[in-house]
């Protein structure tokens, strides 16, 4: 079977689409290149993605893998978790955070959430000019998830610096990257060391709790949860706000209806997922997949952003159509179903539904292919959105 060299180049980041189109069409299940040189089996599909999804033969534990994933490196207090874990101690770890994550509690922050999008909207109405990525789509989530979790008001700026630097290094240079993985470990430890010396009302509180009183957590299970959901918590969210709001202005396709917009958020999740390429798996055995053999332990990536666009499942995948039928795979399926996606659909309800309202006259402050974005095939997210507010 011939190898695909997965591009980077600026076409790529621009629109992966037709490059994936292509490759579900001739081979849905290919061996690949990645941009860094390390071997892995792209799977495009959308019944097969569906599938492996929720296939416990692929596992995320970077332990049943054969060495040749050249993933970026965490120390083990950060690396411990559920990115990484399968059950049962995923299922464990899981169960603890799950009840913030509820959709009930989850809709009580919305009033929260809709004051720092108005909060952040009032400083720049009177510019006649914006970056909605810099002065929104960043800043709203980082609120958001340290309100959640507890993070002090003048640390929240530092932690949005340091993730943009770990997600998006120069692309000769990886030790800026590095800093800020360090600078993020010994901020979560001395963050979580306050918390436990004066526990407050907060996700990480709470959690702190279920470590000291019932031993549930390690050290750093708890320290890599606290990471994963800041960072998770901000950075898909950010890029999924962003792009959103890029295909709604490139589109012409806000909603006129408030009714409208819960359906319309819900296509373009499954138009422009933050994250295209799911997590890694593994394979745990010989794998058969459409007629391709994995071998167990080689590498295995998901492209939901392929699967997302499969006309199998989707009529006109390349058209914007809100309340067409199907489920998108944005978010997962199976156990790793993302735990956050009830917080993550409020906030861009929230964001997209306020833009719409209060500037109705929005547009781009630069031609749609002018638009830069991130160097990067695991995220979709763009650098800056610049923008004329009306």
């Amino acid at each position: 079977m011939a190898t695909v060299a997965l591009p980077i180049s600026e076409a790529f980041l621009s629109d992966p689409f037709p490059f994936y189109d292509r490759l579900r069409d001739a081979a849905p299940v290919c061996r690949a290149e990645l941009p860094d040189g390390a071997p892995a089996w792209l799977v495009t599909r959308y019944a097969e993605v569906r599938a492996l999804l929720a296939d416990p033969r692929l596992s995320v534990d970077k332990s049943n893998g054969d060495g040749s994933w050249r993933g970026f490196s965490l120390p083990p207090a950060l690396d411990a978790n559920l990115l990484n874990m399968d059950p049962p101690d995923h299922t464990r770890i899981r169960r603890l955070v799950s009840q913030a994550f509820t959709p009930r509690r989850v809709e009580n922050l919305r009033p929260r959430v809709q004051e720092t999008a108005d909060a952040l909207l009032d400083a720049v109405e009177g510019r006649g000019e914006a970056d909605l990525v810099r002065d929104y789509a960043g800043p709203l989530p980082v609120a958001v998830i340290s309100d959640l979790l507890g993070v002090p008001v003048p640390d929240r700026e530092d932690f949005r610096s340091w993730t943009d630097a770990m997600v998006s290094p120069p692309r000769q240079d990886r030790r800026e990257a590095a800093r800020a993985v360090g600078a993020i470990h010994a901020y979560l430890e001395k963050l979580l060391a306050a918390k436990r010396a004066e526990p407050a009302d907060d996700l990480l509180s709470a959690l702190i709790a279920a470590r000291d009183d019932g031993d549930r957590l390690t050290e750093d299970e708890l320290t890599s949860l606290a990471f994963l959901l800041l960072f998770a918590g901000y950075e898909n969210t950010v890029h999924a706000i962003g792009t959103s709001l890029f295909t709604l202005l490139r589109t012409s396709a806000f909603p006129a209806d408030p009714a409208g917009l819960e359906s319309t958020i819900e296509e373009l999740l499954r138009y422009e997922p933050p994250a295209p390429v799911i997590l890694r798996r593994f394979a745990t055995e010989d794998i058969e997949i459409t007629g391709a053999v994995v071998p167990r332990g080689e590498t295995v990536l998901l492209v939901v952003g392929a699967a997302n666009r499969d006309p199998a499942a989707f009529p006109a995948p390349g058209e914007v159509r809100p309340g067409r039928s199907g489920a998108h795979l944005t978010f997962g399926h199976g156990v790793h179903y993302c735990l956050a996606a009830p917080l993550a659909r409020i906030e861009l309800e929230v964001a997209i539904g306020t833009v719409g309202r209060r500037f109705p006259g929005l547009r781009l402050a630069v031609a749609a292919d002018e638009v830069r974005w991130r160097p990067s095939y695991r995220t979709r997210g763009l650098v800056a959105l610049p923008v004329i507010l009306g």
